[in-house]
């Protein structure tokens, strides 16, 4: 029997599973407000847990009660902008609050999540179904692209009109490129005309997995991983290029249709991508895969760094260097789980 592989689905995704889809990723599954531990030496973190709580509860009052949400919703609706390093629980406040205002009056997405479902259903439609929302959430806010940043800020304009609260935040690496914080001034100066409506809080403090950026991928021998892949009924094998070929033809909003029921993903052939459009191609896949908590096995064969010759040192420099630092740190982990499992087999 042939071993499964993401080239052979055409995932087809309507338009309410791509709404259904708006929450915090399977990680945070059971995080809250409760379980995020401020650190004592760092008070901002518990001011601004104080302070979210505070609009969860604005936004949590039912219809019909004064407050924010009654009968006609103000065009002055909470907006807040959490700036801080990496690690220190910013995605965690916003899966937070999310949660607390309720899975149908709150959508959580990424920055790329949320432009392409612009892409799938059109701008118009976009802000008719997150206009219903109390909250919409964004989280990993980039400003790589600038055809993406204005219309991000166009949307969250006509959102925030419609009495829609926002709430913001945005990742980068530990010490990437010396870029450890996301300056809350760039995120303002590029939304302008929301800029004044925004909150902003500052979240200092370090990070509390003491991770490290990584640009490796952990490998696994052909064999073994053959081994893993037929002892899973979950698992996918795919040559990387013929994978990358065939997202070409499947719109990213679908990438996350495109694992469904996949626990374990196996990439063979893995090579140097030297375009840019395939090479942003496979950062949503891998975010995609990160938010899914799915392993990856990465065959060994071939390869003498698999995280260094991922991406070219022109695209680790230039204006998306973000995206794939952050793509090569994810796939880094999920390498590492799949190595693991490898490694168990092994011994079992």
């Amino acid at each position: 029997m042939p071993t499964p592989s993401l080239t052979a689905r055409q995932p087809h995704v309507p338009a309410d599973r791509l709404l259904a889809e708006l929450v915090p990723p399977r990680h945070f599954a059971r995080e809250s407000f409760d379980t995020y531990r401020p650190d004592p030496d760092h008070a901002s973190q518990a001011q601004a847990l104080a302070r979210l709580r505070e609009v969860a509860g604005t936004l949590s009052r039912p219809a019909g009660r004064s407050g924010w949400f009654g009968r006609r919703r103000s065009a002055q609706a909470p907006a807040v902008y959490l700036d801080g390093g990496f690690g220190v629980g910013k995605t965690h406040l916003l899966a937070s609050l999310a949660r607390e205002v309720g899975t149908d009056e709150a959508a959580f997405g990424t920055f790329v999540e949320y432009t392409n479902l612009v892409g799938a259903l059109g701008f118009g439609p976009t802000v008719e179904q997150l206009g219903a929302k109390r909250l919409v959430c964004i989280d990993e806010f980039e400003l790589d692209d600038p055809g993406d940043t204005v219309l991000m800020s166009r949307l969250l304009r006509e959102l925030a009109d419609r009495g829609v609260a926002l709430a913001a935040t945005s990742n980068t690496l530990p010490d990437s490129l010396g870029e450890g914080r996301f300056a809350a001034e760039d995120f303002l100066r590029e939304i302008q005309a929301l800029a004044g409506r925004f909150e902003v809080l500052r979240i200092d403090g370090e990070d509390h997995r003491h991770r490290a950026a990584t640009t490796h991928a952990a490998t696994v021998p052909a064999a073994r991983l053959r081994e893993v892949v037929a002892a899973r009924a979950d698992a996918t094998t795919d040559d990387l290029g013929e994978l990358l070929e065939h997202l070409s033809r499947v719109h990213p909003s679908r990438y996350g249709a495109l694992l469904d029921g996949v626990g374990l993903v196996a990439l063979t052939g893995v090579a140097p991508v030297d375009r840019q459009d395939v090479a942003l191609r496979l950062v949503v896949l891998v975010d995609r895969l990160y938010d899914r908590d799915v392993p990856v096995v990465v065959e060994r064969e071939g390869l003498t760094d698999a995280g260094l010759d991922l991406f070219t040192p022109e695209m680790l420099s230039g204006g998306y260097r973000k995206k794939y630092y952050r793509a090569l740190s994810r796939l880094g982990a999920l390498a590492a789980e799949g190595a693991a499992l490898a490694a168990d087999r092994s011994a079992a």
